[in-house]
């Protein structure tokens, strides 16, 4: 695999930017509302499905490595916290929503919205799922489906969904200077 500087360059910048949006965060029960989703799925927006997905990679093993810039730390360990899934989800949003933005050389913001949407979506499902799993089987405090929809769903993706509109407004209105050559 081959990345030329420019593209090296936005990996890197997209890897710092969403450790950024860990720290803007509203505090919401269970799962903190931040601005990662934003990044990552800009990530996957303006740099195609194989770079952003790597952005959200590099952000994930630096955290994991100890620097303390997921939302609620960081360290090997943080793979047991009921939230680790979403991080999970953002590797699979960002991918998905370049894979199917990037599908047409110029998209329209009708498909920029369903990539965002369809990201979400797999971002909420590999976090619910992991939630659901950590809590029952690691901590042995299972939680109910309804809790899990109303706290780990309900609750945080109205924010999301303004983000998914914001990402596509920014996907779309971007200079083609950051998508050319991609």
């Amino acid at each position: 695999m081959r990345i030329d500087t420019k593209n090296l360059i936005l990996v890197g910048l997209f890897s710092a930017l969403i450790g950024i949006g860990a720290f803007i965060k509203i505090p919401v029960p269970f799962v903190p509302f931040t601005l990662q989703f934003l990044f990552t799925t800009l990530a996957g927006l303006l740099l195609g499905p194989k770079n952003g997905g790597i952005s959200v990679i590099i952000y994930i093993f630096i955290g994991l490595m100890g620097l303390p810039i997921f939302a609620s730390g960081g360290g090997i360990g943080y793979i047991f916290n009921p939230t680790f899934g979403y991080l999970i989800g953002f590797v699979v949003g960002s991918y998905l929503t370049g894979k199917i933005a990037f599908a047409k050389k110029n998209p329209s913001f009708k498909r920029l919205i369903c990539a965002c949407f369809l990201g979400l979506l797999s971002v909420y499902i590999c976090g619910m799922i992991y939630y659901y799993f950590i809590t029952k089987f690691y901590f042995n405090s299972p939680i109910g489906i309804w809790s899990l929809f109303l706290y780990c769903f309900v609750l945080p993706v109205p924010g999301d969904i303004v983000i998914c509109f914001l990402s596509a407004v920014i996907a779309k209105r971007m200079p083609p200077i950051i998508r050319k050559d991609l």
